[in-house]
């Protein structure tokens, strides 16, 4: 068996090889190493740098890919804290002055950080509370103005009239009326004579039949089986009640929607937060009016 003298490709020590062994590494282009720790440490990227702290000597292993630009690494938490600290110092905190606050009550001034709009318990105790009579007859004015009475998103102290009476509806039978069916439950008959679904397709009727606007009421999209709430001359007027209410309802309006966008049609479309708790309906449909 022929040996013949090599140096390793890692530590360059001369060391004797089989010539067969040597003859193979050199037809198929493999390096040749002295020992398999040798082959090991070959395959091993990281290169040695030393430690980014001006207090540190050590020196330590890194892949090149997980050196950052500048070239600054260091090995341990409290090595790279030491230079961090120096160059971002730690911010003093801001120490908002307090305001003094006005009591609602007393109109004393006092000190607090919390919301708070009374300077004592006491002073708390003795705050304006919007009587239930009040209520009452806010909606006893409100029937006389509108001819109805109002629905709970449009009347302003909803929460404290609940508050009083216990539900809302308690509030309307208080005052000397019967509360209003729930959504879509009960027909509604408008000024001109029109059966609307709901209060709010009423309000719109009477909307228009107040200015004088002629207007149909269930006009059929085309051919199709889907009805429009109303119709003023070629625009469709729609009131999306359970919008984000139900399933089913959204599905068909889309459907609705779609045939509309087919065949270029024209829509006015009204939600409940265009009538509640403040009306829109003069913005809305200022096309119209015009």
């Amino acid at each position: 068996m022929k040996y013949v003298k090599v140096s390793c490709c890692y530590c360059g020590k001369n060391f004797p090889k089989e010539v067969r062994r040597f003859n193979e590494a050199k037809k198929n282009g493999w390096k040749i190493y002295c020992s398999l720790n040798c082959q090991k440490l070959s395959k091993n990227k990281r290169v040695k740098i030393k430690c980014g702290s001006p207090l540190c000597n050590k020196f330590i292993l890194r892949d090149p890919s997980d050196i950052p630009e500048s070239g600054i690494c260091y090995c341990s938490c409290s090595c790279a804290a030491v230079v961090n600290n120096k160059k971002f110092p730690k911010r003093k905190p801001v120490i908002k002055p307090i305001v003094p606050k006005i009591c609602k009550k007393c109109k004393k001034e006092f000190y607090d950080d919390k919301e708070r709009k009374y300077c004592s318990p006491a002073c708390y105790s003795k705050r304006p509370i919007f009587p239930a009579e009040k209520i009452i007859e806010e909606i006893k004015e409100f029937y006389e103005k509108n001819g109805r009475i109002p629905v709970k998103r449009e009347y302003h102290a909803y929460r404290v009239a609940r508050f009083r009476f216990g539900t809302w509806n308690k509030a309307i039978k208080a005052a000397g009326f019967d509360p209003n069916p729930v959504l879509f439950a009960k027909k509604h008959v408008a000024k001109d004579s029109h059966i609307c679904d709901s209060l709010s397709e009423m309000i719109i009727d009477n909307w228009l039949f107040a200015r004088k606007i002629f207007h149909e009421k269930n006009v059929p999209y085309l051919n199709t089986l889907f009805t429009a709430d109303f119709k003023v001359k070629d625009i469709f007027i729609e009131f999306f009640g359970l919008h984000k209410e139900l399933k089913r309802y959204d599905q068909l309006m889309k459907i609705k929607l779609k045939i509309i966008k087919d065949n270029d049609l024209k829509l006015i479309a009204i939600y409940p937060k265009d009538i509640f708790p403040k009306s829109r309906l003069n913005e809305i449909l200022n096309d119209i009016i015009s």
